[in-house]
């Protein structure tokens, strides 16, 4: 998954107003904003998970385990990403998420 550069790794105060223009509904918005988000949650979750089993051993004991460098820094990686929230957050006001609504 890519992530754009300028995305924010910490929290920013945003207008409700802001976030409710693209719906009418900032509650709709929210809902778009947590679907979205938890989307690349399970992204970044399964690329993760696809990264560190090229390192894993299956040992018999627990003083088998040993560290790997590589996969530390895989893991300080995706721990210094933004969180899958800002990332929807930003996407949504970059108009990059297609919402589609079903009528009933």
């Amino acid at each position: 998954m890519e992530i754009s550069k300028n995305v924010p790794t910490t929290t920013v105060t945003r207008e409700l107003a802001d976030l409710a223009k693209p719906t009418g509904n900032v509650y709709e918005s929210v809902m778009i904003i947590a679907k979205r988000s938890n989307q690349i949650a399970a992204e970044v979750k399964q690329e993760l998970k696809v990264k560190l089993e090229e390192f894993s051993t299956y040992a018999d004991t627990l003083e088998e385990t040993f560290e790997n460098r590589e996969q530390i820094e895989i893991s300080r990686y995706y721990e210094r990403l933004p969180k899958a929230s800002l990332i929807a957050i930003h996407e949504f006001e970059e108009d990059k998420i297609q919402i589609r609504k079903i009528e009933e």
